[in-house]
């Protein structure tokens, strides 16, 4: 088995490959891996379509028992490749209420955590690119 990560992998039509692949992959990748579509206004004003998720996000959750509520993003876990939102708790037998986690693919961002100065000017930069006319 190789001990190195392979960047240059493309892809297999074997699952066990591709959990492999999710599974052994560095975090700075993984982080790849945790993207959120975004919502129709913010495809419009970026130029993109979809975004990695973090912390302070607001997202709304598209499927499963707890859809069509809206939250605050509270944690990314990188390692097992969900997230958090604020608010969306169940309760266990004994009384205390869990977080749930949420695969990235369910829920739709619908604001961006703004603090973050160098994420958002380099999004902004790629909706200008798109959106401006052409130069002669």
């Amino acid at each position: 088995m190789k001990t190195v990560f392979s960047t240059s992998w493309i892809s297999s039509s074997q699952p066990r490959k591709q959990r492999k692949y999710r599974y052994n992959a560095p975090l700075h990748i993984k982080h790849k891996f945790l993207n959120a579509n975004l919502s129709k206004e913010l495809r419009k004003k970026y130029g993109k379509k979809s975004l990695p998720l973090r912390k302070g996000d607001e997202v709304l959750v598209m499927r499963g028992s707890f859809a069509k509520k809206k939250g605050k993003i509270l944690e990314v876990d990188l390692k097992k490749l969900r997230l958090t939102v604020e608010g969306i708790n169940r309760k266990k037998s004994d009384g205390t209420k869990v977080n749930v986690y949420f695969n990235p693919s369910k829920v739709q961002i619908v604001s961006l955590n703004t603090e973050d100065t160098k994420r958002f000017k380099k999004n902004m930069k790629i909706g200008e690119e798109k959106n401006a006319p052409e130069k002669k």
